[in-house]
């Protein structure tokens, strides 16, 4: 799968990477937005083939809302994460975690995870 990739994420400098990453493997970028209620708007947008959700979101948003959107759209994703807690949300029981910080080769591996 070498498709559009969204990205939810509200680090900068983490959303600049990612799409360092994915430009590197071959991917496009579908958008990157902070929030939400942009990235559900995205996804309904339409163009979606995966997406990229940082669990922690700022104003202690989470991006679980996001994750049972795409699952309903049948949109595969990857979940990326700082925190320690090993405890698995139902939102992203079934999709890879990228812990950060990750590598260009750990989110490869993760793509291709999705994409089976």
């Amino acid at each position: 799968m070498h498709g559009h990739i969204l990205i939810v994420e509200d680090d900068p400098l983490v959303a600049m990477m990612l799409e360092g990453y994915l430009d590197a493997l071959g991917y496009d970028i579908a958008g990157c937005v902070e929030t939400v209620a942009n990235a559900i708007s995205r996804i309904t947008a339409g163009s979606i083939d995966a997406a990229i959700l940082d669990v922690h979101l700022a104003n202690g948003e989470t991006s679980e809302p996001v994750a049972f959107v795409l699952k309903a759209a049948h949109i595969p994703y990857i979940v990326t994460t700082g925190g320690i807690n090993n405890k698995v949300e139902a939102a992203y029981e079934h999709a890879p975690i990228l812990r950060k910080p990750f590598t260009m080769t750990s989110l490869s591996q993760a793509l291709e995870k999705i994409s089976r």
